[in-house]
């Protein structure tokens, strides 16, 4: 029955109209089963029930035909969610009749669920006159079909096709990038030239097109000065760095001389300006670390902004007469920056991610926003609709009671955000007077989180990476004191964790290129650093050199450590650095080193390297990963990401342990300390020093202000015990809404 599963299969995939693709299913299948019957219904779950969307063999009166989720075999199909074979139907005790379907003529049933993800699309049912069993192959060929069949559906609606009679969408979901509730009339407002749209052509006068892309670069230069210091006022200056890396990438002798390069090949301003900025935004778009990934969209956007002043002199400004709902194509951090901020109610962006700049800095901005694809049915001006930043869905058509309802929840958000702000210098000190180091993660520059050194401990984690990404070879030893001299510097004389090159697989140079089939289990981190030991020993006597005369402290973190020969070898390497350094600079201090604990094999070994390092820092974003066996950025398996799985909370109960009892000093840098429901479960585990990126630094401050540490180490006592992530969830998030703290981490609406 293969050759017949595929037959099917290519016949549906063929029909680009969804109701003529159930129609051929239908046909087809009745065809392959030699069956008398084959109906599809799909669920509607707004009404709890399904609804016959094609058939073959069933007659019915009237102009629709729906099944409750309560009724009948077919709705028994549906509850139990598997698949069920009856020789005679009329006699089972689930069985209804529906007299407009003259269903009394089938008695052999056969019925699968549709189902895409643990979610319940619909039914399929084949049936017989004949009283009969349907065999195990035909059962198994009938479950295969639905599960191509979930796929096909489960695409259609994610594009917004709904499959039912009721066709109308009300809620469109995306992903939320900043959290917030907006209300209020949709703009569309992104008029600008798109690179995707611009054609091969061949230049009629290099000199002359080389001169205008020359004009083109100042002019944006200009912008992203202006942009930088429009800013440069505003209370958060957490995104500010990128228009210092547009204009270092456009400073960049590389940049600029790929673009020439590619004209004088004999192409046009305008397309070689897309050919270049395709090929070095591939370089990130291939990486599997989501931030650096991201960077991709930062490239393109680079590019969009030279195209616009190749084809304008100056930019223009955005006029708006009432504050509006902003849709876009993709957001850009110049589109954000352009539009006035008392005028900017939410953002909607069709593409993009929330990892992106333009994201960062909507973020940074206070304003509620959300990505992605399914969002494309938003098409109308003045329009009113609600953005929940919280959930990532948007309210098309709200109901009068849905506006009264988002509205309070509004006033109370920014009642919530008054508090924050009030208590911004104040520090992280629980109700029972325990003080918890807050710390910053970091990595683009001193700029992009200088407004928060006031706030923090010091710095937990500042990757190096980033810095050695965006050069277009190895940086220098010196090049690299003078980017770490800056760091230090800047932090105020506060400790200053730097995690050493952590590239890999998953986060491959421009001029090193790195391709494996498995990048998160190969050749990354300290495994990378430790094959080349050139390239460490350079990295870590800029660090030291770096931070001689410097008030604050320089801690050297170690990524990616699996087993002690790695731990070893790194220290040997690193008291190399020290005894070259100390050479020509006797004042060089030997730094504490740490490791990174993200692979679960360290946690048994913890008490063995006790004496060997300084402090520990958890990664827990591949911690998680590792313990779980899933791939976060696997779309099939990502919903099994639980960042707080019990087994995950047990670990770090574990790691914990083993510090306190070692006396090491141990923090969390991972995404779960930037979390308020994280942060309740780790100071109940006993973590008191926690690192996390900028945007979260104020909300943790004051989530931390209003727990009891006692109270939560009896939540996290209780949590530890929990079968399920759900259930640790709503038991921490019951501890913030019983202290009025529940708008840090509203849920989405249900």
């Amino acid at each position: 029955m293969l050759n017949q599963l595929r037959d099917i299969v290519e016949h549906v995939s063929r029909v680009e109209d969804i109701y003529q693709a159930l129609e051929v299913f239908v046909e087809r299948t009745c065809d392959a089963i030699n069956s008398e019957c084959c109906t599809i219904y799909l669920s509607n779950h707004q009404k709890q029930r399904l609804e016959l969307m094609a058939t073959k063999g069933l007659t019915f009166s009237g102009k629709q035909l729906h099944i409750g989720f309560n009724e009948g075999l077919v709705g028994l199909v549906h509850r139990t969610a598997k698949p069920l074979n009856v020789a005679q139907a009329s006699i089972h005790p689930d069985y209804k009749f529906f007299p407009q379907l003259g269903e009394d003529v089938y008695q052999a049933f056969l019925a699968t669920p549709i189902v895409y993800r643990k979610r319940i699309l619909g039914v399929v049912v084949i049936q017989q006159k004949k009283t009969r069993l349907f065999s195990d192959t035909e059962e198994s060929f009938l479950v295969t079909l639905a599960a191509q069949l979930a796929v096909l559906i489960a695409s259609e609606q994610q594009q917004g096709n709904w499959l039912l009679q009721e066709r109308k969408i009300s809620v469109v979901s995306g992903l939320s990038a900043c959290n917030g509730i907006a209300i209020g009339p949709i703009w569309q407002g992104n008029y600008e030239p798109s690179l995707s749209d611009v054609a091969p052509a061949s230049v009629i006068d290099i000199e002359r097109d080389k001169e205008w892309l020359l004009v083109a670069v100042e002019s944006a230069l200009k912008e992203f000065r202006r942009l930088r210091k429009q800013l440069d006022s505003d209370l958060n200056k957490d995104a500010l760095a990128i228009f210092d890396l547009f204009t270092h990438l456009l400073n960049d002798p590389k940049l600029r001389g790929d673009l020439i390069q590619q004209i004088e090949k004999g192409d046009t301003a305008d397309w070689a300006l897309r050919q270049v900025i395709e090929r070095y935004s591939a370089r990130f778009g291939r990486m599997t670390d989501v931030y650096l990934q991201q960077r991709a969209q930062d490239v393109r956007e680079l590019g969009q902004r030279l195209l616009y002043f190749l084809y304008h002199s100056q930019s223009q400004e955005i006029q708006l007469d009432k504050p509006v709902i902003f849709v876009v194509n993709e957001l850009t951090t110049t589109l954000l920056a352009s539009v006035p901020r008392d005028k900017l109610l939410g953002v909607i962006s069709l593409q993009g991610g929330v990892n992106s700049h333009a994201a960062i800095l909507s973020r940074a901005l206070g304003i509620p926003s959300v990505i992605g694809p399914n969002l494309k049915n938003i098409d109308a001006d003045d329009r009113h609709i609600i953005l929940d930043g919280y959930s990532g869905e948007v309210l098309l058509d709200p109901t009068e009671q849905e506006m009264v309802e988002y509205q309070k929840l509004q006033d109370e958000e920014l009642e919530v955000r008054s508090m924050v702000e009030s208590e911004l210098y104040l520090p992280a000190v629980t109700v029972d007077k325990t003080p918890i180091t807050i710390l910053l993660n970091t990595g683009l520059g001193p700029d992009d989180s200088y407004f928060y050194f006031n706030l923090v401990d010091g710095v937990g984690l500042y990757r190096t990476e980033i810095s050695f990404i965006l050069k277009q070879a190895f940086p220098s030893e010196d090049e690299q004191v003078e980017i770490y001299r800056k760091v230090l510097a800047c932090s105020a004389g506060k400790p200053v964790v730097m995690r050493t090159l952590d590239i890999g697989g998953d986060k491959s140079l421009p001029y090193f290129p790195m391709e494996e089939e498995n990048p998160f289990l190969g050749w990354r981190g300290i495994r990378f650093t430790l094959d080349h030991p050139d390239i460490f020993l350079i990295q870590i006597r800029a660090m030291m050199r770096a931070a001689i005369a410097q008030k604050s402290e320089l801690k050297v973190l170690l990524p990616m450590i699996s087993g002690v020969p790695e731990l070893d070898s790194a220290l040997a390497l690193i008291a190399q650095a020290y005894h070259e350094v100390a050479l020509t600079h006797p004042r060089v201090k030997k730094p504490q080193v740490g490791i990174m604990l993200e692979v679960p094999s360290m946690i048994y070994l913890l008490p063995v390297i006790a004496d060997r390092i300084d402090f520990v820092s958890v990664g827990t974003n591949d911690l998680t990963q590792y313990l779980l066996a899933v791939d976060r950025n696997n779309s099939q398996v990502s919903e099994l990401y639980e960042v707080v799985h019990p087994s995950v909370l047990l670990a770090l109960k574990q790691i914990q342990g083993a510090c306190e009892h070692a006396n090491i000093p141990v923090s969390v840098c991972g995404e779960l300390a930037g979390d308020p429901i994280g942060v309740l479960l780790l100071l109940g585990l006993g973590f008191t020093q926690l690192s996390m990126n900028s945007a979260n630094v104020a909300n943790i401050k004051y989530v931390i202000r209003q727990s009891n540490l006692k109270e939560l180490e009896e939540l996290a006592s209780q949590a530890i015990t929990k079968p399920y992530a759900s259930n640790v969830y709503e038991l921490a998030f019951d501890y913030l809404e019983g202290r009025g703290l529940a708008g840090f981490v509203r849920p989405g609406k249900h």
